[in-house]
This record gives structure tokens, sequence and C-alpha cells, in this order.
């Protein structure tokens, strides 16, 4: 006699009789896998009280990396804090230490970063990977430790947060290549467009009031310039996109105004170790970058990396070397900050809303990590360069200012992921001439594919 059963029912009877069987034998089904809780913290901005050295600032306990440390000074107390972007919830804290770890610690958290509040304590630490489940809320939160289990510093090699809340969004994830990284940069290659006296950032509506500046990029650039007339304008960059202006203290031999020739390179660079987190700059983003009063130490010591001027044999000079071999030209490279404090445009001195990274990370009050430029100007000076100057000074007061004006922030989004968080070299359009099964950012056009 043939069942009436169907097939449907029939394996729906099967599985009821498997469960049973199961459990009756005193096992359990195994559920799916769920995926891996991302911590609030992990690519979170981050400070400590020190640092042992380079490679392990307070930014690699927070990069989702087991081969990477934060490792501060021999010394009592230190203390290591991420800034999770907003108030949350906190309600587990994960330790992996190095071999390096505390004795004496306190888990504590802080709406401000100043007044903090103890949700964890302890004088037994063991060390290894401890999970620690605590109760809290704040924005920051900080590992203070107080007594050390070594003679070394405090080491951990990731310090994870859980809960709910905390910034919008998740940091960029780290790609995985098949080639090697050796580079995370694409050019904006732009030509002289004027000389004047005009500096729309430190004198705005002020023409005449600042000492000669020459200016590549954007050919409207003077002293009334804002954001809507730079976007209306045009541009002497090679992607027409870029509509941004650059402008940098005149150069002279004696009385002789020397200009750029050709198209000069701004290199838009990661200048933090996880290039892959870099993200656009925002529109009408501007800064100055260096000082037209600085120092030869000053400018010599900046945070960030300074070439100085080269010519011929001569490289890393602090000033403006006194001879140059015929049919030579002076060059000059100075890095900019980084790493932007989320909020402002601009600030009073043009500089406190940009900050250079610390140890490679994007330090918690400027935790937005963006391009790096540097700036990489050619002058077609020779011969005797001994009464050459610029317009600010010596040769150590050389200094740039920047004002950002891509008319598609889409193209410029573009030119960051595929070349800066791909880890390329790349050209204005973002094509790779080493890599090129990588393809482009852009069409032959600068357009988007």
């Amino acid at each position: 006699m043939h069942s009436s059963r169907s097939p449907a029912g029939f394996r729906l009877g099967l599985l009821t009789a498997t469960l049973v069987a199961l459990v009756a034998t005193g096992l359990t089904a195994i559920a799916p896998a769920a995926a891996a809780e991302t911590p609030l913290s992990q690519g979170r901005s981050a400070t400590a009280s020190s640092t042992e050295g380079g490679g392990y600032g307070a930014g690699a306990a927070f990069d989702g990396d087991r081969g990477t440390r934060w490792s501060s000074s021999a010394a009592d107390p230190q203390w290591l804090q991420v800034d999770l972007g907003a108030t949350a919830r906190i309600s587990r804290v994960v330790l992996a230490w190095e071999a390096a770890h505390a004795r004496a610690f306190t888990i504590q958290t802080s709406d401000d970063g100043s007044a903090w509040t103890d949700v964890y304590s302890t004088t037994t630490g063991t060390g290894g990977t401890q999970t620690l489940d605590v109760t809290g809320t704040g924005r920051y939160v900080r590992m203070h430790g107080t007594a050390r289990a070594t003679g070394y510093g405090y080491s951990l090699w990731e310090f994870q947060v859980y809960g709910s809340g905390g910034a919008a969004g998740t940091p960029r994830p780290k790609p995985t290549f098949t080639d090697e990284v050796t580079h995370h940069e694409f050019q904006a290659n732009c030509s002289w467009t004027a000389d004047r006296p005009d500096d729309p950032i430190v004198y705005p509506g002020l023409p005449g009031a600042s000492h000669m500046h020459t200016f590549v990029g954007n050919r409207t650039t003077h002293a009334g310039s804002t954001p809507a007339s730079l976007l209306s304008g045009g541009t002497s960059c090679t992607n027409p996109h870029d509509r941004s202006a650059y402008w940098f203290p005149s150069f002279y031999k004696g009385d002789r105004l020397v200009r750029p020739t050709g198209d000069q390179v701004i290199y838009y660079k990661s200048g933090i170790l996880e290039y892959w987190r870099v993200q656009p700059f925002p529109q009408g983003l501007r800064f100055v970058v260096g000082s037209p009063s600085a120092t030869l130490e000053q400018f010599r010591d900046s945070p960030g990396a300074v070439e100085g001027f080269e010519c011929g044999d001569v490289s890393r000079s602090w000033d403006i070397p006194r001879q140059c071999p015929p049919g030579s030209q002076v060059n000059v490279r100075y890095q900019a900050p980084s790493c932007w404090d989320g909020v402002n445009l601009d600030s009073p001195d043009h500089k406190s809303h940009m900050s250079y990274p610390v140890d490679g990370y994007c330090p918690a009050g400027h935790p937005v990590a963006v391009p790096m430029l540097e700036f990489k100007i050619a002058f077609p000076a020779d011969g005797d360069l001994s009464q050459a100057r610029l317009s600010s000074g010596r040769g150590y007061s050389w200094h740039y200012d920047f004002f950002n004006a891509w008319d598609d922030p889409a193209v410029l989004d573009a030119l960051v992921t595929h070349c800066i968080n791909g880890g390329l070299q790349c050209n204005p359009r973002g094509y790779d001439l080493y890599k090129p099964h990588r393809g482009a950012a852009l069409t032959e056009d600068f357009e988007l594919p």
C-alpha cells in the first residue's frame, strides 16, 4: 500500500525524529555559526601616557591585528585610552596582554576624557587574555595601570571594548591584496597660475596683505576666494575635478622671481600606518602647513617628514643650497598633517583643527585620518644661489596652504579608495603603472567608470 505522505512531510518527520534521537542521547543540534562581533573600539582613535618608541603607538592596540601592540615606557603609572566617538554602554572589555602585563590596574569610563569612573579594578592581574564583564557608560574607555608585573612597561596586543552605541559606522576594513603594498598614494599634477601678495586663508578679503605667493591649481584664487568661488573656477590641474587651491611663498634669485615650470607634484598619501582607514577631505577644508617665522631647527624637526631642499647631489638641506649644478633645479618637499578633528573646516590659527599622527596613528583629539599632502615643488634655479630667498625669508621659512575644492566628492573618494586605501602608486586618474592589473579609479577622461 502506498503512503499518502508528501515528500516535504516525510522530510519534516525525519528531521523531527533525528532531533528526538539527539535529545535522547544527550546531544544537541548545532546552531549555525554567528558572525563575529566587532568591538566598538576597532579602529577608533587612541592615546596613551607614553610609548616605548616608533611602531608601538596607542592605536596598535585597537587595530584588530594580534601582530601589533602598544607598549609603554618602563614606569608606573601608565594608561591607554580609546575614543569610541560617542557615548556607549560598555558590557565587556577584552585585554590581550603581551608578557609585560599589569599586576594592578583599573578599567575606567568617561564622558569627557577628564572625569573617570572605575568599572573594574584588580591588584592580582595575571596577564594573558582577560575577558572582563563590566557595566558602565562613556565615550572614552581606558586601562589605567598602577603596578607592573615585570621590569618592562605595559604592553597590549589588543584592547577590545564591546557594548552598544558609540560612533555610527565602522572604520574602513583592511583590504586583502595578492601583491606587495609599497605605496599608498596618488598625484595631483598642477601648474603655475599666478603670483599674488594674497592669502585667502590667513588674510581673507585683504588683497595685498600677504608676502608674495605662487599659486597652482585653481585659476581664480585670490584674497577673496571662498569654497563657492573655487568650485566655479577653472583649474590648471591634470584632473579637471581638482579645483583646489594650492600656494606657497614665491622663490627669488636676487630680485628675479623664479616661477615653477610645468606640472608640480602634490602627493595625496597616507600619513598613518593603517593606510586603508584614510578618508577623503571634506569639502571646504583648509589649512596652513609650516610657518614663515620658523627657525631652521623648527623646520628640520617638524613632526612630518621633511625632505627639505635638494639639487644635484645636495639633499635634505634645511635652507636653499648656495650652489646648484648648471641645468639642475631646486626641489623642496615638506609633508602636511593628516589627522582632522572631524568638526572644523578651519581654526583661528589655521592649524589647530589638524594634527600630525603620533607613532603612526591619529590622536584622540583629531581622530579622522585624511590624505597626507606632500608638496614637491621645482624651481628652475641653478648656479650661484647665495642670494636666493623666499618671499617669506630664508629657505626654512618654507610653508604652504591648501583649500580643498574637488568639484565632485565621489571622484576624490574613488581616488582615495583605489589608490591610498588600495595600496597603489597612482597617477592623477588613479592608475598604477607598475600594477596595471589593478585597473584605474577613473576613465581616461577622468570620470567615474
